[in-house]
């Protein structure tokens, strides 16, 4: 099981490799939320996101053979990116599975950093079975977005710095997709301080892991109709659900206009660009209602990968 140790291992391993993203505050943000608020911008990251920290660490772990066989990983965007710049970096051939209505200049910035892309159709095919087939055929390493020890520690390191910079924090935010950043942030903050709540973030529209610690087993839904397309997962692993249900102080939701008010807010007083899932710590500190007032909260802005165009859409 990853445990604290494994996140500050991580956390040198990717020293003078991922950008120590600087924490932020807002004198208007904390007005509006009666609070201090440190904000973690990982939109500002090696490949605009904190999937590097997970893809770089699991990657440096590899041996001489599995380098040489190469990886593959399946993505919708950013963990897709991550694990192509970690190759990139590394010298290892990486192949990654996307969906064909992946954002344009996700797939762009993916084959940008020499990955191969294969390409399925999100509604009709299971892009695991896909990934796991190409490892068979090729004897390369899987590398899943969210579903291994070593993603995990790495992910972690983003809370790690936070709590480095801006502790004592009586509250963590972060969003969840299948679990990785979470499950890595409740590891490093609880590591260096039991008593820090931790508050997880889903879009209202894919709340699996809200309705798997409810129901006390995993639960699998259909692909969420949301904007953020980051964390349209349709479920937890047992992996991550075993993390979060041991340290999570309680999972949040958050609408699809809540992201978008979220998005516009840190363009226009963090003068920050935040794609809708990168959007979703915040969004929640504004109006998911947690009590948090003149509580000291850190929160992490996953991530600002979105095409210029839907941006300026999402937030006209």
């Amino acid at each position: 099981m990853v445990a604290f140790e494994d996140v500050r291992s991580a956390a040198q391993r990717l020293r003078g490799v991922a950008h120590r993203t600087p924490v932020v505050t807002s004198r208007t943000l904390d007005e509006r939320v009666e609070a201090h608020v440190f904000v973690k911008c990982e939109n500002l990251q090696r490949m605009g996101a904190f999937k590097f920290r997970g893809a770089y660490n699991r990657l440096a772990q590899l041996n001489a053979g599995e380098r040489s066989r190469g990886v593959v990983a399946y993505s919708s965007g950013n963990h897709a990116q991550g694990v192509a710049l970690a190759a990139q970096l590394l010298q290892v051939p990486a192949t990654i599975v996307m969906p064909r209505d992946a954002p344009e200049s996700k797939l762009a910035a993916t084959r940008g950093y020499g990955a191969e892309v294969v390409l399925y159709e999100r509604s009709e095919e299971n892009r695991a079975v896909i990934a796991q087939r190409l490892c068979e055929e090729r004897g390369a390493t899987l590398v899943p977005p969210y579903d291994d020890e070593r993603i995990i520690a790495g992910a972690g390191t983003a809370a790690l710095e936070l709590l480095q910079d801006a502790a004592p924090l009586d509250a963590i935010v972060a969003p969840v997709g299948g679990g990785g950043l979470f499950s890595g942030t409740c590891l490093a903050a609880h590591g260096l301080d039991a008593g820090i709540e931790l508050w997880g973030v889903e879009p209202e529209a894919g709340d699996d892991v809200r309705q798997s610690l409810d129901r006390g087993e995993r639960v699998v839904i259909d692909v969420p109709r949301t904007i953020a397309d980051g964390l349209q997962t349709q479920s937890p692993s047992d992996l991550t659900l075993s993390i979060i249900r041991r340290h999570a102080r309680g999972i949040v939701t958050v609408t699809d206009d809540q992201l978008r008010d979220a998005m516009r807010f840190a363009f226009e007083r963090l003068k920050l660009v935040l794609e809708p899932s990168g959007a979703a710590a915040l969004a929640a500190v504004l109006y998911a209602g947690m009590a948090l007032a003149d509580k000291r909260v850190g929160i992490i802005l996953s991530g600002g990968n979105v095409d210029p165009r839907r941006y300026a859409e999402l937030i006209s």
